[in-house]
């Protein structure tokens, strides 16, 4: 399932049209990525939880020619599936 057929599913299921549909995915969507870029995290019960994670640097290896490379430490976005979820899915 892509963006749009998600904002589709949406409108279907709550009765909007596709304009609020629209909307209100990409609210939640910014809504979560605001909260992770301020080092927060977004936790939804039954559903999962957003959070980030820290990446130290580590040195690496290029596969073409075997030369060592920096990898520069960063934070990354994690999700972890919540008991509703993974109960949902299995």
């Amino acid at each position: 399932m892509n963006k749009n057929e998600l904002v589709s599913a949406v409108a279907d299921s709550a009765n909007l049209s596709k304009s609020d549909a629209q909307s209100a995915v990409d609210a939640v969507f910014s809504v979560i990525e605001g909260e992770l870029k301020n080092g927060g995290d977004v936790r939804l019960v039954g559903f999962g939880n957003f959070s980030v994670s820290r990446r130290e640097a580590s040195t690496g290896r290029n596969p073409q020619t075997g030369a060592t490379v920096q990898i520069p430490a960063r934070n990354v976005p994690k999700f972890s599936a919540g008991k509703g979820l993974k109960d949902a899915v299995n």
